[in-house]
């Protein structure tokens, strides 16, 4: 997946479409009515290019877990949900209440679809990854019998494009389309909560602005580098002042990332490591340093100066504003010289 096979390096059928056809930690405590109470007819620009359209206003909806959130956030509540893993760690999903939402799958790559088909969907919501050109859970070594999830229902999704802000307006415009009543006062709040983070995060940025940093993911084969063109959250945090190294040589095949040898894991030298935030925590740096000594050959490792980068998993307002609260306290902390 996009997003997640350097993650899987460290840790190693068809339904009645109904009248659906294909043409061409932030919650909000509403539920699933909110979409009941839209009519049809129905359409939604998929981030593919295509217009879905409906005869109804779809009510039975399959998301994945970080499109799940995002309409969670405005009242809309899934029948079903698969993640890429437990949704018991999954940053989306983990602070949720899931009462009454079927787990179609805690695994990158494998959905239940035999489950899936049981709760009658009418509208599958998952990502458009245009380097892959696939929603999430139908790309490229997902397994087969998952796909046929797309069977169930047409599937729509927004673009992880340029940048996360444009996402969560995407699944706000999807949310509304259901019937969600988006000028909600805790909407409203976390949207504020929001502004206010990117206000103290440009301030944090413009502050030093010599300071360099690089989002990596090491694993035990190689250390991976991510290039922003491909991940929105690093754009917008580029656009808000913080110089994110944009890698040289982006693997041709799979855009996301460059891949470094390890013998070659200084090829980079930020002042600040932006690091996957999947595979982050308090003792990683140190471990790593341990189990691969050329880890420290990059001076921000070799000094500690590494922050969780929350890479690839965000949709909602209120969950950017709370980790751009602590890249902004990790910005303020940086020494702009580490690298020199």
């Amino acid at each position: 997946m996009h997003s997640w096979r350097p993650v899987l390096a460290v840790a190693a059928l068809s339904a009645v479409l109904g009248g659906l056809t294909g043409c061409g930690n932030d919650t909000n405590t509403g539920d699933s009515a909110a979409a009941a109470t839209a009519s049809g007819p129905w359409s939604f620009n998929d981030g593919s290019g295509t217009v879905v359209k409906a005869d109804k206003t779809p009510t039975r909806i399959i998301a994945h877990a970080g499109e799940a959130a995002a309409l969670m956030s405005f009242g809309i509540k899934p029948v079903g949900v698969y993640a890429d893993e437990s949704v018991k760690t999954d940053p989306n999903l983990k602070n949720l209440d899931l009462t009454g939402i079927q787990i179609l799958g805690e695994e990158w790559g494998k959905i239940d679809v035999e489950k899936a088909a049981a709760l009658r969907p009418d509208l599958i919501v998952g990502d458009w990854w245009p380097a892959e050109k696939a929603h999430s859970g139908m790309e490229e070594g997902v397994d087969e019998k998952s796909k046929k999830l797309a069977e169930l229902a047409p599937v729509v999704g927004v673009t992880q494009g340029k940048s996360i802000v444009a996402l969560a307006e995407g699944y706000e415009d999807l949310a509304e389309s259901l019937g969600a009543d988006v000028a909600s006062p805790q909407i409203a709040a976390n949207k504020k909560r929001f502004e206010e983070a990117v206000t103290a995060f440009k301030a944090a940025t413009s502050a030093k602005p010599d300071l360099t940093v690089a989002a990596m993911s090491p694993s035990t084969e190689k250390v991976y580098v991510a290039n922003p063109e491909y991940a929105p959250e690093l754009l917008d945090l580029q656009t808000w002042g913080l110089k994110v190294i944009n890698p040289v040589s982006p693997d041709p095949a799979f855009p996301y990332w460059e891949n470094l040898s390890w013998e070659n894991a200084d090829k980079y030298q930020p002042d600040l490591i932006l690091w996957d935030g999947r595979s982050f925590t308090p003792t990683a740096n140190a471990e790593w340093s341990t189990k691969q000594p050329t880890w420290s050959k990059i001076k921000a490792a070799k000094v500690g100066a590494t922050v969780s980068w929350p890479a690839f998993w965000l949709h909602t307002y209120g969950d950017f504003a709370t980790e751009l609260d602590k890249l902004t306290q990790a910005v303020k902390a940086a020494d702009p010289n580490v690298g020199n």
